[in-house]
């Protein structure tokens, strides 16, 4: 007999899954042909536009992006001619890079080109051609991505007011949706019982200071590893080979997630799902050396 796949996400809980790794509004989504730096040809991706960042999925259904793009320090959008009928291309400049998208048709490119120069200049283009009812929507998404900047602004300002403490960072910052404050006998058990939830799993180290992450990998046979993951500073260091510094827990995640392309995904409880342990709060690679200090 087959083993039974796990079931389709439904839409609502997809939109859920992914608002909880992002943390970031939806404002525009479809299918794009993206071709970055370094790319030889382009990559059919379902692209979400959360804020000022395009999210890159292999699919319309998957959870976890496999690449993310921030344009808010867009320098200009250019117009590219294309001998293909029906089709847009443009070139997103940016300091670091240019990207070069191409959408299914021209309608859609003229969608794409509207939002991201709305939340990217925060005006609404004059030189797009929309339907009245697309152009109602730029000025929606324009007044919500205004109220989410001085937000942002307020919050970061309030945080700088305060004088941080060593417990500040570990207890009251948001922490990414798949901590939890489960042992390592815990996290790996939750990880064998509820292999579709996902395979990576955020936690608490031996010390009340740093972090251990623990996956589970299924190349030949399921393995579960530990990767310890240092607080230095304002800062956090994998512990590999060659150790990995990132600014956040946040960023932590998405290097296992990038480097592994997808394979690793983050363990995400639902209300609905009984994993045996409670969330503390919300919020395969080749590169990952088979020999890192273990956790």
């Amino acid at each position: 007999m087959m083993a039974k796949k796990p079931p389709k996400p439904a839409p609502r809980r997809i939109f859920q899954e992914r608002l909880k790794i992002t943390a970031l509004p939806l404002y525009f989504e479809g299918f794009l042909l993206v071709k970055r730096s370094g790319y030889r040809e382009y990559e059919h991706y379902w692209t979400e536009l959360r804020g000022t960042t395009l999210f890159f999925y292999t699919d319309k259904k998957s959870t976890i992006y496999i690449d993310k793009l921030d344009i808010i320090d867009l320098t200009c959008l250019t117009e590219q001619n294309s001998t293909e009928k029906n089709c847009a291309k443009f070139t997103l400049v940016l300091p670091k890079e240019e990207v070069q998208l191409k959408t299914e048709n021209t309608e859609s490119g003229e969608e794409w080109r509207g939002f991201i120069l709305t939340v990217t200049e925060l005006s609404v283009p004059q030189n797009v051609s929309l339907l009245p009812g697309q152009v109602i929507k730029l000025h929606e998404v324009l007044e919500r991505e205004k109220k989410r900047r001085i937000e942002t602004e307020q919050s970061t300002s309030v945080e700088k007011e305060k004088e941080p403490t060593e417990d500040y960072v570990d207890v009251l910052n948001p922490m990414p949706a798949c901590f939890y404050t489960v042992s390592r006998k815990e996290a790996t058990e939750m990880l064998q019982k509820n292999p579709s939830l996902g395979n990576m799993i955020l936690r608490p180290g031996s010390d009340s200071r740093n972090y251990s992450i623990t996956i589970r990998q299924e190349i030949d046979m399921p393995r579960i590893k530990h990767y310890k993951v240092m607080s230095v500073g304002q800062n956090y260091t994998i512990e590999l080979e060659k150790p990995v510094t990132l600014p956040n827990l946040f960023s932590v995640i998405d290097y296992f997630v990038k480097e592994t392309r997808g394979n690793l995904r983050p363990f995400i409880c639902s209300t609905d799902e009984n994993t045996g342990q409670e969330p503390n709060m919300e919020g395969r690679s080749e590169k990952l050396k088979k020999n890192p200090h273990i956790a």
